[in-house]
């Protein structure tokens, strides 16, 4: 019995481990990820009406939440990420870091 507790307790780490790498909110899955001073960046952050501080933020285009229980399955075959927001417009998140699943 105490084996498979062990068992259990050691292939959960990796979930727990990803599930810290984000302290901002879910990791999500976007599309595509683009830089605020680029062309499509700057053209989306205008529609928007949404002002960056910063120059050459990363901002992440068509995301969705990845669910930790998803970790390890493909569950995202395109760009994982942490965004420090990730509610504009539902169509942009900014501030994103790649994360490794």
């Amino acid at each position: 019995m105490f084996s498979r507790v062990a068992v259990a307790a050691i292939l959960a780490l990796p979930l727990l481990a990803v599930a810290q790498n984000c302290n901002t909110g879910a990791i999500q899955c976007c599309n595509s990820i683009e830089s605020s001073d680029s062309a499509v960046g700057s053209a989306l952050l205008s529609l928007l009406g949404v002002v960056v501080e910063d120059v050459g933020v990363a901002l992440g285009l068509g995301c969705s939440p990845i669910s930790v229980i998803g970790v390890g399955q493909s569950s995202c075959a395109a760009n994982p990420v942490c965004c420090q927001n990730n509610n504009v417009g539902g169509l942009v998140s900014i501030g994103c870091v790649p994360v490794e699943l």
